[in-house]
């Protein structure tokens, strides 16, 4: 079976990550490659080491009133630029928006696909998860949807590598001033709080207030890892055991004893929690890792996608991570 996708801002970062899981995917088949920036320009200029069959698609410029036949559309674009353009793409068209403009948006699912695949089985218009969302809501959901931990007042400490910020990040995430520095950012206003927050209290039916989120940028290229902080009395045991419960069935999430690292997700759709507690304190810590453009974008696009089509969620996904 062959399914018939596109993907518009294929020149950033999310988008190329896109392509290189699509190229090699056993069901989908690129047929519409846009981005204003790039257009023109064949696909093998501009990623030197695509696969051959790809090689001389056209970068086309992004006009969702001229696309061609399309079953998925992959979208990776700025916050901000895809509303009003997504909403003119042909209703037949599914479509799973990596960027930020749809996240609990009316008339969009939200694709945390290790938590919630039913809701996204049959859907046509799916929003992707930020990178950090989706770290964090994977490790809290088997404490939240458990009722081991309160859902006020968590305290989330996150770390991420530059390329979080895009292709066109630039300013302060470039190499001389990332190299050998570790930046605090978007403190008390990152763009992802809102969306966390929604998360818990979707997963614990309480309120999410107090939530602090304060993101540090790291020099490495890829890697996301949340510490949270949160108010419980489960042990230790008692929450691995949730976890391990929780996403029993669930392929791409690893419960592990130990603290996890960045590198162990590195290049994959993997995500990895694991958990320290101290009923005497009331305290919880949870520890999340995702490849931020990975299970933090395109690797979590393209589950979404396989849900979408009725695929195996695992089809295309299944490469070991990259080591070291």
């Amino acid at each position: 079976m062959s399914i018939r996708v596109g993907i518009v801002g294929i020149s950033g970062f999310g988008g190329g990550e896109a392509l290189r899981l699509i190229a090699g995917h056993p069901s989908f088949e690129l047929v519409y490659a846009a981005g204003d920036g790039s257009a023109g320009s064949r696909l093998v200029e501009r990623f030197p080491g695509v696969p051959t069959a790809l090689a001389n698609l056209v970068i086309e410029k992004w006009d969702p009133d001229a696309l061609p036949h399309l079953d998925v559309l992959f979208a990776s674009l700025p916050t901000g630029a895809s509303a009003d353009a997504l909403s003119r793409v042909p209703k037949e068209v599914k479509i799973v928006d990596i960027g930020g403009d749809h996240r609990y948006a009316e008339g969009w699912t939200y694709g945390l696909a290790d938590v919630w695949p039913e809701r996204i089985r049959g859907a046509r218009r799916v929003a992707n998860p930020g990178c950090f969302p989706a770290a964090t809501l994977n490790t809290l959901a088997p404490l939240l949807a458990g009722g081991l931990i309160t859902p006020g007042n968590i305290v989330i400490d996150a770390k991420t590598g530059i390329s979080g910020a895009g292709r066109g990040g630039g300013g302060s995430f470039g190499y001389a001033e990332s190299n050998e520095n570790l930046q605090p950012y978007g403190l008390l206003e990152h763009v992802h709080m809102p969306e966390m927050a929604t998360g818990i209290e979707h997963l614990s039916g309480g309120s999410a207030a107090g939530l602090v989120f304060t993101p540090h940028l790291v020099p490495m290229t890829r890697g996301l890892l949340v510490t949270i902080y949160c108010r419980g009395s489960a042990s230790t045991a008692q929450c691995l055991e949730a976890a391990r419960d929780f996403y029993a069935d669930r392929p791409f999430v690893r419960v592990t004893d130990r603290p996890p690292q960045t590198k162990w997700a590195a290049g994959s759709n993997l995500s990895f929690v694991s958990y320290a507690a101290d009923p005497a304190r009331d305290l919880v810590i949870g520890l999340g890792v995702v490849d931020n453009l990975g299970k933090g974008a395109a690797g979590q696009a393209v589950q979404n996608a396989n849900l979408l089509c009725g695929l195996p969620e695992t089809a295309g996904l299944e490469g070991a991570p990259l080591w070291p």
